[in-house]
């Protein structure tokens, strides 16, 4: 007789599931790219853990659906697509990943950084589109990185290691936070940074306080000419206001996130050369995303077997 069921809404890489498996818990995967509202609902049904995405909106609605949730053990850092009051309400265990993803968002939000700078994807799409025809002193010049200003918006781990990166491409790195911390780079308000940075990268939650943090009056506050760099959560950005201001006051944009997520086809940005758009990849190492998979194991099974699980939020 399984222990109980625990429904997980996409499949995960590697084997951490087998361990549920081995635990004698019923394990239901979501195998497909998609969950609708209503499929989540219907199979939430009876479970006692729940292993959601990012992509899930987890509210009141689907935690009564399941009366005898224990546990959401989240296969993520970010919480905001979780309803954290309503699970406190329930006692309803809130579990996350943190750490895991640093370096490979660090390393996706430094590849954003270089393809809006030096112009690459514009480049390959010249090439491959035939234009290529000489070399020419003016063909798309970009930004040199040696010596330009990064400013980094949220310094925690993936800001940190941001900025290790920046500084092996010669970088000045300055940043904002809700307070200094012990760390070799100025420390400035959001205002200078802004005005004084020449590529921005966002790396702070999304709160009810950051939502759209980058508006359209900061976006336009920005250097003329500068970059803005997004691996942290769409919702941080006006996206009108974005399009706006790359249609000649921002020389780029590099975006793993995006406000709606995903970004439908024939969106304004996707029409913008200098923006490069990917699809939530920032934590898409196959090693990352498998450790994620064992940390969010992890914390279920501690919670479900009365223990305090490693990675608690709620």
């Amino acid at each position: 007789m399984p222990k109980g069921k625990i429904l997980v809404t996409r499949s995960l890489p590697g084997k951490a599931l087998d361990r549920l498996r081995e635990a004698g818990y019923q394990v239901e995967v979501h195998e497909g790219l998609f969950l609708p509202r209503e499929d989540l609902l219907k199979r939430v049904e009876g479970a006692i853990g729940l292993i959601p995405t990012v992509e899930d909106r987890i509210d009141a609605e689907v935690m009564d659906r399941a009366p005898g949730l224990k546990v959401i053990a989240c296969y993520s850092v970010g919480v905001d697509h979780v309803d954290l009051e309503a699970a406190r309400e329930r006692g309803i265990r809130v579990t996350h990943t943190p750490g895991v993803l640093t370096e490979a968002t660090a390393d996706l939000t430094l590849a954003l950084l270089l393809a809006v700078a030096r112009r690459v994807v514009e480049g390959a799409a010249y090439a491959r589109d035939g234009l290529w025809k000489a070399w020419h002193p003016e063909l798309l010049l970009g930004m040199d990185l040696q010596g330009a200003t990064l400013g980094i918006v949220g310094m925690g781990r993936i800001g940190q290691a941001v900025a290790q990166r920046a500084e092996a491409f010669g970088m000045k790195v300055v940043y904002t936070s809700r307070a200094p911390k012990p760390l070799p780079y100025p420390h400035l308000s959001l205002e200078e940074l802004l005005a004084t940075s020449d590529i921005v990268s966002l790396h702070t939650p999304l709160t009810p306080e950051t939502h759209r943090l980058m508006n359209r009056e900061r976006l336009f506050a920005m250097r003329p000419g500068s970059i803005l760099i997004n691996t942290a959560r769409g919702g941080l950005v006006d996206t009108e206001a974005l399009v706006e201001a790359l249609k000649g006051h921002l020389f780029g944009a590099g975006l793993d996130v995006t406000d709606p997520e995903p970004l439908p086809p024939g969106h304004p940005l996707y029409t913008l050369p200098n923006a490069v758009i990917t699809p939530h990849i920032g934590s898409a190492g196959r090693r990352t995303r498998e450790h994620m998979a064992e940390i969010a194991v992890e914390n279920l099974l501690f919670a479900l077997e009365g223990r305090e699980p490693p990675n608690p939020v709620v």
